[in-house]
């Protein structure tokens, strides 16, 4: 593929709901364009953006693609996103490389939550927007109806372009409504202009949508609408072409992505409609003193990249797929990653479609490509000539709030596992990995149960490691509640030198993480120089509270008397006296259980309060409060034990067909309920007898 200019560079993101027809757009543009030599099937497993063995397998997008094509004169990169909402990661990796989004409705089913999100994502990156009515061939297909909805729905911004006339039930003939011409289309592939059909009022019904829409982007033609004069066909068409490109109209387009029909006239509107790299792509980033700085689209000028996505190949190693800003990204010119402040040393760069790679002279400004063997670079990182150090932004990925403890198959691999997911996250930075060194579990976190099963089977398919997901456990902790005293003696004779240690110890609630150490011995009923070992004696002990074996917090312990014996005395006899004090005492101190609490911060629609609030009540939750956010949603706060909290993401995914989202961090233990506490002491205790 030959160099182009960023004027003549579109970076289009296709987004929407799962199952709406993305990649069969992406695949029939593909075919269209003679990118690629057959129309691919997903149900067949052959398209060239759901390469991945698991999207084959599961037959819908899981990651990010880029797939180039050239119509009439113009590089057009589109980038299939995936539209299953555990995957939107992906999403936010495709509108941050995207200056235009082509959001994809199915005919069908009409506008869906995947809709709203895409449209809502499109927003955030300021992207021009563009809506393509998928799947008219069937004929349960309702253009129409979707037509109103997605007038009703996103305002008089929405403007229909390209309509379809149906008879029978039947698709097969579209009218552009900025040219009056009608286009009929056969599948066996080929397509001829026909006469203008008769619409009826629909056809001014429509006409009337575009002057609607014409007259939302500036006050001048708002007044010539308001006034009902009527507009000039230059007016219409320049109006659309501004607001299409400011953002102030979203042109609606229609068609059958698996016959290709209509798909020719998407693209040839999307030449003079959206916006070009060189339009769209200018940025503002920081430069090292954090001071705002202008990065134009150049290619004469420095260079300036954003890594937006990255795969790790166990055979291929590392690809860094970048979005170039400015300048020219070769082997010519050294790079800084501004996230480490090293140099990156370029071996080559490429363009790619789907999983082919084909090596290019250099990434020119506006467009996208991909560099191999960048070992220290991540997605979201900015790479920069020397000459002028900026930090572009990076990607705003969604909140990973669903955990799962992760195990191997086989005891002694878990830095198998550790080291394999780790390279999954370089691809997918909504994969969180941790261990909890106090439950000894590996915990793996994602954007739901999809999400993370993923995860399970990719370790297989890629690392050839086994793993499996349980509930993670939960970290308790046990504390007293009254104040007790109690004797540890030691004393063991064996011939020879024996051991003694006596020690009084007074436990006591107190305001600590763990244990605070006192003593006020009179008159060296207890050498100062064992101090210490009974301080190690009790921090020890400590770690196994008398309950449930949860490590013990909040406890302070005074040495108050004691004995030693000049020669049997030392500091391991002590050191256990101590702990016999410990298991002494503890359990005349009203020991008790506590939980930890999390403090939840749920994002849902005004219609779901109701419904998250009683949830919270059910597990056990207190609700401190709620607000206003963003996009008409609420934001309910409230405190949750974290033992609640397992399913929650399943809970508001459903609750709210996955408008809802949540965030949940620890804030501190309390008392567990009598009921709760006893059940958790059995099954502690069931597990120590195993």
């Amino acid at each position: 593929m030959k160099q182009y200019d960023a004027k003549k560079i579109l970076n289009i993101a296709l987004a929407g709901h799962s199952g709406c027809g993305k990649t069969s757009v992406a695949e029939s543009i593909l075919y269209l364009s003679k990118a690629s030599e057959r129309l691919g099937n997903i149900m067949d497993g052959n398209t060239v953006l759901d390469f991945d063995s698991e999207e084959i397998k599961r037959q819908t997008s899981i990651m990010t693609a880029v797939a180039p094509v050239e119509w009439k004169n113009t590089k057009i990169n589109f980038i299939d996103t995936p539209g299953l909402f555990d995957f939107a990661g992906g999403v936010a990796e495709g509108m941050r490389a995207a200056d235009t989004a082509v959001i994809v409705v199915s005919g069908k089913d009409g506008i869906n939550v995947g809709t709203e999100k895409a449209v809502d994502a499109a927003n955030k990156a300021g992207l021009t927007k563009v809506f393509f009515v998928n799947g008219l061939c069937d004929e349960s297909a309702r253009f129409y109806r979707v037509f109103e909805s997605l007038k009703s729905t996103f305002g008089p911004s929405v403007c229909p372009v390209v309509v379809p006339y149906i008879v029978d039930g039947k698709a097969n003939t579209y009218v552009n409504l900025f040219d009056y011409k009608a286009y009929e289309y056969s599948e066996n592939g080929s397509v001829k202009q026909t006469s203008l059909p008769d619409m009826g009022d629909r056809f001014e019904g429509l006409r009337e949508a575009i002057k609607e829409a014409v007259a939302e982007t500036s006050e001048e033609l708002l007044d010539k609408f308001i006034s009902g004069e009527e507009f000039t066909p230059e007016e219409i068409i320049l109006g659309v072409s501004q607001g299409v490109k400011d953002g102030t109209i979203c042109p609606v387009f229609c068609g059958d992505a698996h016959n290709t029909f209509a798909i020719d006239q998407l693209l040839n509107s999307l030449i003079w409609l959206a916006p070009s790299a060189a339009g769209k792509g200018e940025e503002i980033g920081v430069d090292v003193n954090g001071e705002p700085v202008e990065v134009t689209v150049n290619e004469n000028g420095a260079a300036a990249a954003v890594v937006f996505k990255t795969v790790s190949d166990p055979f291929i190693g590392r690809l860094s797929y970048v979005k170039v800003v400015s300048g020219k990204v070769s082997t010519d010119s050294p790079l800084i990653n501004m996230r480490t402040g090293t140099q990156e040393r370029i071996s080559k760069v490429l363009t790619v479609c789907g999983k082919k790679q084909t090596e290019t002279d250099y990434i020119g400004a506006g467009d996208i490509g991909a560099i191999p063997k960048l070992t220290s670079t991540k997605t979201g990182d900015t790479l920069c000539s020397p000459l002028r150090k900026v930090m572009l932004d990076g990607i705003n990925y969604p909140v990973s709030s669903y955990t799962m403890a992760v195990y191997p198959a086989k005891k002694g691999e878990e830095d198998k596992v550790a080291q394999a997911i780790s390279k999954l996250s370089d691809e997918d930075p909504t994969i969180k990995f941790a261990t909890n060194h106090e439950t000894h579990e590996m915990l793996l976190s994602g954007i739901g149960e999809q999400h993370l099963d993923v995860v399970i089977s990719r370790l297989k398919s890629k690392y050839n490691v086994d793993a499996a997901l349980h509930q993670q456990k939960i970290a308790y902790r046990e504390t007293i509640r009254k104040k007790v005293s109690a004797q540890g003696r030691y004393k063991k004779q064996s011939g020879g030198h024996g051991q003694f240690g006596d020690v009084w110890i007074e436990f006591e609630p107190c305001d600590c993480d763990g244990l605070e150490f006192a003593e006020r011995i009179v008159g060296g009923a207890v050498p100062k120089n064992f101090f210490p070992a009974v301080e190690k004696g009790l921090q020890d002990s400590i770690k196994k509270g008398v309950l449930a074996g949860y490590p013990m917090v909040g406890i302070k312990a005074t040495l108050y008397d004691g004995s030693y014996h000049p020669v049997d005395s030392s500091e391991m006899s002590f050191k256990t006296a101590a702990s016999l004090a410990y298991k002494n005492g503890i359990p005349n101190a009203s020991p008790t259980l506590l939980e930890p609490i999390g403090s939840l911060k749920a994002y849902v629609p005004d219609t779901n309060m109701g419904d998250v609030m009683g949830e919270v009540n059910k597990r056990r939750g207190r609700v401190l409060g709620m607000a206003p956010a963003e996009n008409g949603t609420q934001v309910v706060e409230a405190e949750v034990p974290m033992a609640e909290m397992s399913d929650f993401a399943t809970f508001i995914r459903q609750i709210t067909q996955g408008r809802g989202s949540f965030e949940f961090s620890f804030v501190r233990y309390e008392d567990t309920p009598a009921n709760v506490a006893q059940k958790v002491i059995e099954k502690a205790k069931s597990d120590m007898s195993e």
